[in-house]
């Protein structure tokens, strides 16, 4: 009996759908009973009847909905522990745990640097089915202390896919990147004392990686896109050639030349375990962003790769840089970005383009020219079998311009919900979680950038402190406009009247002021 009179309390929320319900069906019995009493109708009366009886089938429809929601929502409440100290809890929070996670879309990233890591961090708000294939070489360049003494292999952009996966990034970044300070492992990281002991435990490299995204708990998982120690040489315009990633852009400066070609070195590099069958497998392939020639480029070179990309079902999508990369991609369009990837892995690896729209702050841009950098020239028209897409994608943080995470997973889930949408799959579980999560924060952007204009506002005038600042309801909200001026019409009003009031002041002193001047003038006359 506790348990029934459960539903009834005010916290259930229960008892306002229920008086829905049985109003909707007094109005719809009401307007069946009119129906059969009355034996003539006017065409007014016929017209009330029907009102009455939608009115009532509606308050039924839409209690019974709000109802189900609800009980749905206690019921999660009360046996979730997921939700334990949660009372506001709704049916649009609840569809997003984990396990509807588990079937989003299958996304394979491929890339490296802080491109492929903000893609990450994006899209893992939308699914587990995560993917990230990240090169595992340093290019030539100079080995950390730790590496020297572990033996390890070079392993940042494997470690920093992790951190970008994980549930708590700031707490996995600072114990991942956590360098010894003191006794024997002083000088030591904490990342590669990690990677060494997994290695040795499952006495295979792979294997390591792999099932540290269950120990580490991340969303997706993270593979190396090969296991051989590889390298990049880039072969300029001049005929030179360079093998360190950092000599690359000084090179370039100082021959005056450009990168011809990349190659790896050796070039017989074979995938990792498990990469090709991650490809095979994807719904969606994302290429990018990132620097062209160091991280974009190698990844798609290592054996099979490119091919696997070709032959997969996959939608496949690139994801364009917003500024040039100096020494890599001076004077590079978007057509001559595309144009490069496919001189060396050959055309089919792309299928839509997303870039960004270019409307970015022109101090900002003047900032990134000092340094040799501009932006990416948005040359689409000269490119035949690519969707290309313009979305708004920058953002400016610590002072630099950077693909915002929300924005580019935005992007590429409403492509994929389309595409699910052109397949007619509007009822699927999957397409339902995508576009209402979608839905869902395209609103939250909406407010933040709303908030961010008042803050503008607020700081430009300085009677709008914090101070004087006041929630405001809806209502005010919405008619502030006309409500100031009103405001400023009744205070003219009011002004207006006092101005009267005192002219009318002044004419009664005038009149007394004029009688008095006459009876001093009779009585001096007489």
């Amino acid at each position: 009996m506790k348990g029934f009179l459960k539903w009834f309390q005010a916290s259930s929320k229960m008892k306002r759908w229920m008086l829905m319900i049985v109003v909707g069906i007094l109005l719809t019995c009401l307007g069946i009973a009119k129906i059969l009493v009355l034996k003539e109708m006017t065409f007014m009366q016929v017209g009330k009847v029907v009102g009455v009886f939608v009115v009532g089938f509606l308050a039924i429809v839409i209690g019974l909905v709000g109802l189900n929601k609800r009980t749905l929502e206690v019921l999660v409440e009360s046996t979730d522990e997921r939700m334990e100290g949660n009372k506001k809890v709704n049916v649009k929070s609840l569809i997003f745990n984990k396990k509807v996670y588990d079937k989003g879309p299958n996304i394979v990233v491929i890339g490296g640097g802080t491109g492929l890591n903000t893609v990450l961090t994006g899209l893992k708000k939308y699914t587990s089915n995560l993917t990230a294939i990240v090169t595992i070489s340093d290019y030539g360049e100079e080995i950390s202390t730790s590496r020297k003494e572990l033996g390890t292999l070079p392993l940042e952009d494997v470690k920093d896919s992790i951190i970008s996966l994980a549930n708590q990034e700031e707490k996995m970044s600072e114990l991942l990147n956590y360098n010894f300070k003191k006794g024997k492992l002083r000088g030591l990281s904490f990342a590669d004392i990690y990677f060494l002991a997994m290695s040795e435990v499952h006495e295979d490299f792979a294997k390591s990686i792999i099932n540290s995204n269950e120990i580490l708990n991340i969303v997706g998982r993270v593979l190396p896109v090969t296991l051989d120690q590889m390298n990049i040489t880039a072969e300029l315009a001049n005929g030179y050639s360079v093998t360190e990633k950092s000599r690359i852009p000084e090179v370039v400066y100082d021959k005056v030349t450009k990168i011809n070609r990349i190659y790896l070195n050796p070039s017989n590099c074979m995938p990792a375990p498990g990469v090709i069958e991650a490809i095979q497998q994807a719904d969606c392939i994302i290429i990018g962003p990132g620097s062209l020639y160091t991280n974009v480029i190698p990844n798609l070179l290592v054996n099979g790769i490119a091919k696997a990309i070709k032959k997969a079902t996959a939608m496949k999508i690139y994801i364009s840089n917003i500024m040039t990369d100096p020494g890599q991609t001076d004077d590079y369009s978007i057509s001559d970005h595309i144009k490069a990837i496919e001189e060396h892995c050959g055309k089919g690896l792309i299928d839509y383009c997303i870039y960004d729209t270019g409307e970015i702050i022109p101090e900002m841009i003047k900032k990134y020219n000092s340094e040799g950098q501009e932006l990416v020239e948005q040359d689409v028209d000269k490119v035949k079998g690519i969707t290309f897409l313009q979305r708004d994608l920058a953002l400016v943080t610590d002072g630099h311009i950077r693909h915002d995470p929300t924005l580019v997973a935005a992007s590429v889930i409403e492509l994929i919900c389309d595409d699910l949408k052109y397949q007619d799959k509007q009822n699927d579980p999957q397409y339902m979680m995508l576009n209402n999560k979608l839905r869902e924060d395209k609103r939250i952007q909406k407010i933040k950038k709303r908030m961010k204009k008042n803050e503008k506002k607020n700081s430009k005038n300085p009677k709008n402190t914090a101070k004087h600042i006041k929630s405001k309801s809806k209502f005010s909200s919405k008619y502030s406009d006309r409500i100031a001026s009103i405001k400023e019409a009744d205070k003219k009003a009011n002004r207006k009247a006092e101005q009267r009031k005192k002219a009318k002041k002044k004419t009664k002193a005038d009149i007394r002021e004029e009688m008095k001047r006459k009876l001093e003038k009779s009585s001096f006359d007489k």
